[in-house]
C-alpha cells in the first residue's frame, strides 16, 4: 500500500516534472498510461480515487532518486555549461568522454533543472519510426494515428512554439545511419531555433572518419552540422574521486585511500567509484556497530 509520506513526495516530483514542459498538458502526454484528470487530481491533493497502481506507475516515470551525492567534477561542470550555452544559444555540438565519467547523470540534471530540455537515450535497435515516436513523447506530443513524417513535422511545429528548446541525445553513437539522416532533416528544419547536444564515447570519431573516408550518404552533412568538432570532456582525477567520497560522508582517510585505489585500476570510472563508497560506508558502519 502506498502511504501517505509517499504520496506527497510523487506529487511533489510531479509538481517538479510539470514545471519543466511549457503546458501541464505536454507534461501528462509525456507520461504513459495517465490522464489529464488524474495528474491534476494528484497535483491538487485529490486523491480518493486514484489506485496504488496509478501511484506506483507515475513513480516510476519520475525521478524518485535520493542518497547519493553529486559533486562538480571538471566533466561534469564542462557539460552544464556545454549544454547551458546550446539551450540559450540554439547550438549544436557533439560531446564525448569515456564511459563512466558521468555524461548521463549531467544530463539527466540538466534536464531536471530546466525547463524545455528533452533527454532521449539512444540505443541501436532504434529505427527511425522508434526515433521519432520517443522523441514525440518526451516532448509531450500525441502521436497516435500519425505516420512517422506527420509525427517528425508535429514535433517540429512543437519545438519552434517553445522558449530556447534543447534537445540531448544521450549514447549518440548508437544510433544507425538511417536514423542519423532523420537527424539532419530535423537539424534543417530547427537551426537557430533549437539546441541539440550529442553524447557518446569516443567511438563516434572512428565512426565518423570512416564515414567521410568513404564518401558514405550523410556524413560530411552531420560533420557539418557539429562544426566538423567533437568537444572532449576532461577524465576523472583522483582528487576528484576524494571529494566525492567525502561529499557522500566517506571521510576515513584509510577508505578513502581504498576508493582511489580501486578506481584508478578502472579508469575512475564513476560507476565504480560509486559502488566503493557504498562498500566502504559500509564496513565502516558494521565496524563502528
Amino acid at each position: 500500500m502506498v502511504t501517505l509520506q509517499q504520496k506527497e513526495l510523487i506529487r511533489v516530483k510531479l509538481e517538479e516534472y510539470v514545471r519543466r514542459y511549457p503546458s501541464q498538458n505536454k507534461a501528462v502526454n509525456s507520461l504513459k498510461g495517465t490522464s489529464q484528470g488524474t495528474v491534476s487530481s494528484i497535483l491538487n491533493g485529490k486523491w480518493d480515487s486514484i489506485s496504488d497502481d496509478m501511484w506506483m506507475k507515475i513513480q516510476s516515470q519520475l525521478d524518485m532518486s535520493g542518497g547519493w551525492r553529486l559533486c562538480g567534477t571538471s566533466a561534469y561542470n564542462s557539460l552544464m555549461l556545454y549544454m547551458k550555452d546550446a539551450k540559450d544559444e540554439s547550438n549544436v555540438m557533439w560531446v564525448v568522454g569515456p564511459a563512466g565519467i558521468g555524461k548521463s547523470t549531467a544530463a539527466g540534471e540538466f534536464s531536471k533543472s530546466n525547463r524545455n530540455v528533452f533527454l532521449l537515450t539512444c540505443s541501436e535497435d532504434m529505427h527511425k519510426s522508434d526515433f521519432v515516436k520517443e522523441l514525440a513523447a518526451k516532448i509531450g506530443v500525441r502521436a497516435t494515428g500519425m505516420t512517422v513524417r506527420e509525427t517528425l513535422s508535429a514535433i517540429i511545429d512543437s519545438l519552434v512554439k517553445m522558449e530556447s528548446p534543447l534537445l540531448i541525445f544521450d549514447e549518440g553513437d548508437k544510433l544507425t545511419d538511417s536514423v542519423l539522416y532523420y537527424y539532419i532533416s530535423l537539424y534543417n528544419a530547427l537551426e537557430d531555433k533549437c539546441g541539440m547536444v550529442f553524447l557518446s564515447t569516443n567511438y563516434i570519431r572512428e565512426r565518423m572518419r570512416k564515414g567521410l573516408g568513404r564518401a558514405k550518404k550523410g556524413y560530411d552533412e552531420l560533420d557539418s552540422r557539429i562544426c566538423r568538432r567533437f568537444v572532449q570532456l576532461d577524465l576523472v582525477s583522483g582528487d576528484e574521486v576524494e571529494a566525492i567520497c567525502v561529499a557522500n560522508g566517506l571521510s576515513d582517510k584509510a577508505a578513502i585511500r581504498t576508493v582511489r585505489k580501486e578506481a584508478a585500476e578502472c579508469g575512475n570510472d564513476l560507476r565504480r567509484v560509486k559502488k566503493s563508497v557504498h562498500k566502504e560506508l559500509k564496513k565502516l558502519s558494521l565496524r563502528n556497530n
